[in-house]
């Protein structure tokens, strides 16, 4: 039927390939700028998101967030192929209803390394950063950025070690030296301030004054092992944290903790998940005690921290570990605290699809519980998200959310719970509307 047509109109008159062409043109035109044209003329409004006691709030109403990671956004955005996966990853970010995403602000020399030696940047890959940015305001969703990575991914630690060591400033060269070398101590702060004065070149608006980022996180799952008292890790955070408030008032700052608690915690025997867990230098209560960090984090990753318990008692600890945590925020921190990562490995030997939506759907409904009850759990962050493509870059946690119906269900059922809590904000009535018609 279509090849008929089709030969119909090239022997009538010739004119399929110029129409064609026209018609192809036009589309990429719309597809590539259409966006733009509407979205600069219909730009999202977000206004920044503040904290009171152990609640956020944007514009007066309490803000819980149903969120996810997708840490590779600014990785993809620098290169022209990749590129369409950052909004489409965005779009159904906000088609579930989500509202937060956290993802990394760093890349140190490493490949499409934003900071390619100490305080030299590739303006390339500022341009990608920009666009991450920009696409998150134009869907309606907020991020949270990290600003350097504990673990050698992406540089982290390991690479402004190596840079002073290479430079001949450094005074150790173990990777804990990243947190009282003096020089790399001038490095990181360095990075901050390009970081957070940076004027987005498509906005034009500086980062520091963005309302699209919600926070700012110092550095993802800090660990000083070399110091388990916690001093070294605890005086960086004083110091960082202080730093970036100097620079910006206007967003939140979290640590990027993995919530463990430290040598002088008496949970550290009833809470945490094994005993080394008290050694990693770093203390939950002490270091988001802080009164420049704003709220609290946590992770949660049972069959990477339990080894010798079956599921079901794992699925035990993850309730304890979530409750202890939220009262924290409530008795001791006075502030928010927020699980920014939680995941279950498909490498366990006995993993199935719905053993990880039961474990995804106990986080899900102990973050909802809270919220429900004003306590300090203000949301959780899956790990992590990708979209269609993506197989080579997929880790042991990856979920691409529309391939299992039932895992989708899961969030956007957690996004019309939370609606109903704090309203539906402007940027969800779109999406909303559909799926929360049905009682979840």
């Amino acid at each position: 039927m279509v090849k008929s047509f089709m030969s119909r109109m090239v022997a009538g008159n010739g004119l399929l390939y110029p129409i064609l062409g026209f018609a192809s043109c036009i589309a990429f035109i719309y597809l590539s700028f259409g966006d733009l044209w509407v979205n600069l003329n219909q730009e999202t409004k977000l206004s920044f998101v503040e904290r009171n006691g152990t609640q956020f709030f944007v514009d007066g109403r309490v803000f819980y967030i149903n969120g996810w990671n997708s840490y590779w956004l600014m990785d993809h955005a620098a290169e022209d192929y990749k590129r369409p996966r950052v909004k489409a990853m965005l779009q159904v970010g906000a088609k579930m209803g989500f509202t937060v995403c956290r993802t990394w602000a760093f890349n140190d020399g490493d490949y499409n390394a934003l900071q390619i030696s100490p305080g030299r940047f590739d303006e390339r890959v500022f341009r990608a950063l920009d666009h991450v940015i920009t696409e998150a305001r134009r869907q309606g969703i907020r991020l949270i950025l990290s600003l350097v990575n504990n673990l050698k991914a992406y540089g982290g630690k390991t690479q402004y070690v190596k840079w002073a060591w290479e430079e001949g400033v450094g005074l150790s060269s173990s990777n804990d030296s990243f947190f009282y070398d003096p020089s790399i101590r001038h490095y990181f702060k360095n990075y901050v301030k390009t970081v957070l004065t940076r004027k987005n070149t498509i906005t034009g608006i500086e980062y520091r004054d963005d309302p699209t980022i919600l926070a700012w996180e110092l550095i993802n799952e800090p660990r000083c092992m070399t110091d388990p008292s916690g001093d070294t890790l605890q005086d960086w955070i004083e110091e960082m944290s202080t730093y970036v408030k100097s620079i910006d008032r206007n967003h939140l700052i979290t640590v990027g903790l993995e919530g463990f608690y430290g040598p002088k915690n008496p949970k550290r025997l009833t809470v945490n998940p094994e005993f080394w867990a008290a050694d990693l230098g770093s203390d939950f209560i002490r270091n988001s005690k802080i009164s420049t960090v704003d709220f609290a984090s946590a992770h949660i990753y049972p069959d990477h921290w339990l080894h010798n318990q079956d599921f079901e008692e794992k699925l035990k600890f993850v309730a304890k570990w979530m409750l202890s945590h939220i009262e924290d925020g409530d008795k001791e921190l006075k502030k928010p605290v927020v699980f920014t990562e939680f995941g279950l490995s498909d490498e366990n030997k006995d993993f199935t699809p719905s053993q990880r939506e039961k474990f995804m759907k106990l986080i899900l409904d102990i973050s909802y519980k809270s919220a429900k009850k004003t306590k300090a759990g203000a949301g959780s962050f899956v790990w992590q998200f990708f979209v269609g493509g993506m197989q080579k870059y997929y880790d042991d946690f990856a979920i691409v959310p529309w391939e299992r119906p039932s895992t989708y269900q899961l969030f956007t059922g957690q996004s019309c719970k939370l609606a109903r809590i704090q309203g539906v904000l402007p940027t969800q009535k779109e999406h909303l509307k559909d799926f929360c018609s049905q009682k979840q």
